[in-house]
């Protein structure tokens, strides 16, 4: 009977050891960035490093930390070495853990509204709202991210403006047009910045709660490539 408790004991602590080996790889604040970063599209050690204004050999050791725990992937092209989600899970992760950060952490609930406590009066939209909207073509859907993170994958329908581009390509947006934007997830900034430049020129506009994880994870169309003009341009979504 010891014998058999031994190893079911010996099972759990192994059991419990690899789980916690993904714990520890979680446990940096610019790991958990990384994979929100490479949740938008594979990227490069040079990409990431210069994303997080950090020096590439930190980057990498974050990286081997991920890749040890199975978290990333990595392609080579040539010289250069990309790195990519391990699995849609990794992601479901990420979003797990904010979750209950979001729900417990009150000194997170005080940084959030400290940072965005301005969103409620731009009346933020959810997918479903935004599902809603999408089926007139009085509703253009902005992608604020830059353009990369837009062609590897983005809503349907919506266009690429990123909001560095907002003040040249004004003109390309209607008065008589409503806009909603979204950019990479709930605390992701450029759709923020493009709401609140829009409203300033004159424009009725939105932003989606949510980014382009949360909108894949949902089972929302997702597209890739390239875009036509904002000016000839509605929202082209089709869903159920």
């Amino acid at each position: 009977m010891n014998m058999v408790a031994d190893a079911q004991r010996e099972f759990k602590s192994r059991l419990y050891a690899q789980f916690a080996s993904v714990g520890k790889a979680l446990g940096s604040p610019h790991r958990l960035e990384v994979l929100e970063l490479l949740a938008q599209r594979e990227r490069s050690v040079d990409s990431l490093a210069s994303e997080l204004g950090v020096s590439i050999a930190n980057v990498s050791q974050h990286l081997q930390a991920l890749r040890r725990a199975s978290l990333v992937e990595t392609r080579k092209a040539g010289q250069f070495v990309h790195y990519r989600l391990a699995d849609p899970a990794v992601s479901d992760l990420c979003r797990a853990l904010r979750t209950v950060s979001e729900r417990r952490l009150a000194e997170l609930d005080r940084l959030v509204r400290d940072q965005f406590g301005h969103r409620d009066a731009a009346e933020p939209v959810s997918m479903d709202e935004l599902l809603k909207r999408a089926r007139s073509n009085d509703v253009v859907i902005l992608d604020t991210r830059p353009s990369s993170e837009y062609e590897a994958g983005h809503i349907a329908g919506a266009i690429s403006l990123p909001v560095a581009d907002l003040r040249r390509r004004l003109k390309e947006l209607p008065k008589s047009k409503e806009y909603v934007a979204y950019c990479r997830g709930p605390y992701c900034v450029y759709a923020d910045q493009a709401v609140k430049f829009l409203r300033a020129k004159g424009r009725k506009a939105h932003r989606l709660l949510e980014g382009v994880p949360e909108w894949r994870a949902a089972g929302l169309p997702i597209e890739s490539g390239g875009a036509a003009p904002a000016a000839s341009r509605g929202a082209v979504m089709r869903h159920p």
